[in-house]
């Protein structure tokens, strides 16, 4: 079996009651994380009702993210099996490692009314253990042979592997595909999101898919108060989207759910304390932003988006509607912040 010399289910006592647990995994490839393989016995996840998502369904391959994105809003779904937030998340990775299988015969069911199922609303399938594990490919096959519409959200350029397989299933489906890229500062980066792949590589694999006629939109999300939201960053950074030939962008201000704010937060206090008691205020009101900045923040970057063309490409999803953030006392808006907000801005959270 895979990494069969490497296994060390006897260290795992807490994992052992997962349900379909088979062993956990370490190998020199993935310093410091350790990857518990289960047998999933269903791996279609209803969307809520309520949810205003634009679809139905989701299927997460892994639980857990090596990317280890410091902002990552999915870090409280670890508390579920009994790890933390933080370093667990990072580190302690489950992989469904019979999902593709399991998944096809859900799809194949007479019941199944091929709805839209979006991948990467959690936990990201490409993150580097897909090289690996190689999970993403059946389960394409999967939807694409059953007439299932899919999306893919992702930073992890392993997707480049499955660009001629994604392009086959646009020819039976309606294929959706979307890179998160934030940042260009490197030094951030590697702070920031660690085991992400670098900017220059997503812009790439935003190349690659446009050039194998796949369109291909481009997160621009987490946008960070202060440490990524000047207008010299956001204008090359959105230049740069162009110039990869992407479809369409859509922006999105940072959220701190729960597990997510406490571990971003000790990070911005390690990394940048002097901008800790800005974020307090920005988000002392909740999960996210203060209307205001979210109003400034559009405010901002609608003449940019208009600069590089993608003003008619997407959309600029800044803010939450009915979410009515916190009062800002005087003087705590950014520097050139609007004293009155313009109109709210829609926000799509990616549950």
């Amino acid at each position: 079996m895979r990494w069969e010399a490497q296994r060390v289910d006897a260290g795992q006592p807490a994992l052992l009651s997962l349900s379909g647990f088979i062993r956990s995994v370490r190998t020199p490839e993935f310093a410091g994380v350790t990857f518990h393989e289960v047998r999933a016995k269903s791996v279609l996840n209803r969307v809520p009702a309520a949810s205003s998502m634009p679809f139905g369904w989701t299927v997460n391959p892994y639980r857990g993210c090596a990317h280890a994105c410091t902002y990552c809003f999915a870090r409280n779904s670890h508390t579920y099996l009994d790890l933390d937030a933080g370093r667990d998340f990072d580190t302690q990775v489950i992989v469904k490692v019979n999902a593709a299988e399991v998944l096809a015969k859900q799809v194949r069911g007479p019941r199944w009314a091929r709805e839209h199922v979006a991948m990467g609303t959690n936990t990201d399938p490409y993150q580097r253990a897909e090289g690996r594990y190689q999970l993403m490919p059946g389960i394409i096959r999967a939807l694409a042979d059953s007439g299932t519409p899919l999306s893919i959200l992702t930073k992890g350029t392993v997707l480049a592997r499955d660009i001629p397989l994604l392009a086959e299933a646009a020819t039976q489906i309606p294929v959706g595909l979307g890179v998160s890229l934030a940042l260009l500062d490197r030094d951030l980066q590697r702070s920031l999101e660690p085991g992400t792949p670098s900017p220059q590589a997503r812009l790439d694999l935003v190349r690659r898919l446009a050039d194998a006629g796949l369109p291909c939109g481009v997160f621009v999300a987490p946008v960070l108060p202060w440490l990524t939201d000047g207008t010299e960053h956001l204008d090359e950074l959105l230049r740069q989207i162009a110039a990869a030939g992407a479809s369409g962008v859509t922006v999105l201000a940072l959220h701190l759910r729960p597990g997510a704010r406490e571990w971003f937060m000790r990070w911005l206090a390690r990394e940048h304390p002097d901008r800790v008691a800005g974020y307090r205020r920005i988000y002392g009101g909740g999960s996210y932003a203060d209307k205001r900045y979210r109003a400034w923040l559009a405010e901002r970057l609608a003449p940019l988006l208009r600069r590089h063309g993608l003003d008619g490409r997407g959309r600029t999803l800044t803010g939450v509607p009915g979410d009515e953030g916190a009062v800002w006392p005087e003087g705590s808006l950014p520097e050139g912040a609007p004293t009155a907000p313009p109109v709210d801005q829609e926000q799509l959270t990616l549950l």
